[in-house]
């Protein structure tokens, strides 16, 4: 698939007053399609990395930048050359009690969510992971953390209908299935057009996420 290592930026995910014209996720679109890549970075030193490592990619990349970052995100860039791996999983927050998984701009929810859990319920500790990469996705970190805790929760801002916590949440299924102590729980955007004025109902925030850690942990 060498198309002389086409990137594709794209501005995606809700800003706060988008509307259904601008607050779209459309990863689950395009991860639909083989012999690409779809990349969402959660802050701007992971963004250059993963940037520069899909320009250098001879294989098609969509590079999906969440709006709200542009203005929340702030941190000290290295002005040095540096790549991130592509379709390579971080774990932001080690724990052994349940697994959460998110990408882009829904990590800061899912911290939040992790605090207040962690707070509300001592000697419980949540292992975040930041996929990155949605296409070619890292499966095998998420199920080997999912061994350890035997809980996942998935979030994302897409829509929760054929959204991408559907095809991780049947991957771990298939992988894990013997190791999971309770069911697999999918945090997402609603199944309607992306809402202005009701947009803080539709987002799948800090407590949402809060709420199916919580479920998940006291099933």
């Amino acid at each position: 698939f060498n198309v002389g290592g086409l990137t594709i930026r794209a501005p995606c995910a809700a800003v706060g007053h988008g509307g259904h014209y601008h607050s779209q996720s459309p990863e689950a679109f395009f991860a639909h399609v083989p012999g690409i890549k779809v990349v969402v970075p959660r802050s701007p030193i992971q963004a250059k990395g993963l940037l520069l490592a899909a320009i250098r990619d001879p294989n098609p990349t969509l590079f999906f930048e969440p709006k709200m970052l542009y203005r929340s995100a702030a941190e000290q860039v290295p002005t040095d050359d540096y790549v991130l791996p592509l379709s390579k999983a971080e774990i932001v927050r080690p724990g052994k009690d349940v697994t959460v998984v998110g990408y882009g701009a829904q990590i800061y929810a899912l911290e939040n969510a992790i605090q207040m859990i962690e707070r509300d319920m001592p000697g419980v500790t949540c292992e975040l992971i930041d996929l990155r990469t949605i296409l070619p996705y890292d499966a095998d970190t998420v199920a080997e953390s999912v061994a350890k805790t035997g809980r996942l929760v998935v979030a994302h801002e897409a829509p929760r209908t054929q959204g991408f916590a559907a095809e991780l949440a049947a991957e771990i299924q298939e992988r894990c299935f013997l190791r999971l102590e309770s069911p697999i729980e999918r945090v997402c955007g609603l199944f309607v057009p992306h809402p202005l004025v009701f947009e803080r109902f539709y987002m799948p925030c800090a407590v949402r996420s809060y709420e199916a850690i919580r479920r998940s942990l006291e099933y």
